[in-house]
């Protein structure tokens, strides 16, 4: 079969009778009137614990939700100072906002496009800050992960772990949502784990910190009709409930066809002005992204090879967090050093999802190839 065109993503690649399976339990949802709660979403909880490592796991209705909770969960109020990285998602930044603290950016390595433990440890002495979110983007995480905790421990500051893109990740052997203080995720369609909608997780080991997430998500609610905390409408729903608990039956076959497609632009790409991001030797990645950087000035024609050959690209991010229009209200610092907008400027993603073909992948390798021999 001719390609002709790929997408950078696409959603409706699924195994064999997953969509019978999900419109059956559809209907068996409907017959018991289970919307809200109910076991569909406490078979969904506590998969996700095992499946991540983590003791406690609680739904939320999405990944942006997560992330308040979670500081709020852990003791964030009104100006606080919280550290977040120069390079995210706006998600991460408007959350710190959201919950009434102040945020203050420091900028990512350029090298690892994640946070290093000097910087992170500079930040900690400039601003003496509350807490900090600690991103790993791309599906992968920083190779000093482990040693970023240990200095924000030290420190005392809380250090909450926006997950967003990285479930099934791993750093030093072991799972990044499962081994932090607490860390959050997403189920946007689009992520590696996806739902049919929106959704949301937040994974800690810590009773009191899960307890205190669930009353969060639920209204502030101590009891039926007893609030104790001021909290969110943020439950999720039992149909993606449903829809991620048949989606984690196969996430292993999901990611294992993410990681191939990334493996093969790493291998297939090299020698390039186009050069392929890999994981540090210490981080497992999942495939959810597949990143390279190119400088700046290069970009764009390349853009419009792909465009010309019908192949969707990405540029996640297109703009660094202290540079945003929306951040010059609230922003209370920063550690600029460049390389967030930087990267920005340098960062094309390639085409990447569950079941991407090799046909499509040797479509885009070799309209890039091509690109640079002309």
């Amino acid at each position: 079969m001719s390609i002709s065109a790929v997408p950078f993503i696409t959603l409706n690649r699924f195994e064999d009778g997953f969509r019978d399976q999900f419109l059956k339990g559809v209907e068996g949802l409907f017959d018991n009137t289970q919307f809200v709660g109910g076991p569909m979403v406490a078979e969904l909880e506590a998969t996700l614990a095992t499946k991540v490592g983590s003791k406690y796991a609680v739904g939320c209705a999405n990944g942006t939700d997560a992330i308040q909770i979670a500081l709020r969960a852990v003791g964030v109020e009104k100006n606080d100072v919280v550290l977040v990285p120069d390079m995210t998602f706006w998600a991460t930044f408007e959350a710190v906002v959201n919950v009434g603290a102040n945020p203050a950016t420091v900028d990512v390595s350029r090298e690892t496009l994640h946070w290093d433990v000097e910087t992170f440890k500079a930040a900690i002495e400039k601003f003496k800050p509350k807490a900090a979110i600690m991103v790993h983007l791309y599906g992968w995480a920083s190779p000093d992960t482990t040693a970023i905790r240990k200095a924000a421990k030290d420190a005392g500051v809380l250090l909450i772990e926006d997950g967003a893109q990285c479930f099934g990740t791993e750093v030093d052997g072991k799972s990044v949502l499962g081994e932090s203080l607490i860390s959050t995720t997403s189920f946007y369609p689009a992520k590696v784990l996806g739902a049919s909608g929106d959704a949301g997780a937040i994974f800690t080991n810590d009773e009191n910190l899960a307890k205190t997430a669930r009353i969060l998500v639920n209204h502030g609610r101590t009891d039926h009709y007893s609030h104790g905390m001021i909290g969110w409408n943020s439950r999720i729903g039992a149909y993606e409930s449903l829809f991620l608990n048949l989606s984690l039956k196969h996430i292993d076959a999901r990611l294992d066809s993410r990681r191939e497609a990334v493996k093969y632009y790493q291998e297939n790409l090299q020698g390039l002005p186009l050069k392929v991001v890999t994981a540090a030797s210490n981080v497992s990645e999942n495939g959810y992204c597949a990143v390279a950087l190119i400088e700046p000035e290069l970009r764009g024609a390349l853009i419009e090879t792909l465009k010309s050959k019908n192949i969707g690209f990405g540029t996640i991010y297109p703009g660094a967090m202290s540079l945003q229009s929306g951040a010059k209200d609230h922003l209370v610092g920063s550690i600029d050093n460049g390389n967030a907008h930087y990267i920005s400027q340098a960062v094309l993603n390639l085409p990447c999802f569950a079941y991407i073909t090799k046909e499509e992948l040797a479509y885009v390798v070799a309209a890039v190839k091509e690109h640079f021999k002309k």
